[in-house]
């Protein structure tokens, strides 16, 4: 598994769905991960320490594992299967079992950011999906979006 970090979310130029951009910790891949705008907006509010008036859905989860007593020690985008991504959020109760609950990755990652738990991605899947090297001398992520064809962005399904 290759631990990884939300470096930020953009817009796709030509649908303006959001994308989620992962990076691994030495800084040399980045994943792009199209999520919803309900999503991106619960992962934005988290990383921008925005609190809401009222608990969002996200807000709403962190509670609920709280007041359980449950914690989520990482979340893991595991498989990529007709382009589309999966996540598991694993979760530790009281007594010390380990629970593994399936996520899409959007919200796993929105919850992995309120409960400050690690975000991890297989390495076949960092392998099979589309993502791009990390050069601290040019934005290839810039690049990459600019000379991407429409299609490629209807590859990866939310």
């Amino acid at each position: 598994m290759i631990k990884m970090t939300v470096e930020r979310i953009i817009l796709d130029p030509v649908s303006n769905a959001p994308i989620v951009i992962l990076k691994d910790e030495k800084e040399t891949k980045a994943l792009p991960i199209w999520v919803g705008i309900f999503e991106a907006n619960a992962i934005a509010m988290e990383l921008e320490k925005v609190v809401s008036p009222r608990p969002m859905t996200h807000d709403l989860m962190k509670g609920m594992l709280e007041t359980f007593n449950l914690k989520v020690t990482k979340v893991v985008v595991d498989n990529l299967v007709n382009n589309t991504f999966y996540a598991t959020i694993h979760v530790v109760t009281p007594m010390g079992e380990e629970r593994q609950i399936d996520s899409r990755p959007s919200d796993a990652i929105a919850l992995a950011l309120r409960m400050n738990a690690p975000i991890f991605v297989a390495k076949d899947v960092v392998e099979r999906a589309t993502c791009i090297e990390i050069s601290k001398e040019e934005d290839l992520l810039k690049e990459w979006l600019e000379g991407l064809d429409p299609e490629e962005f209807e590859k990866h399904k939310v």
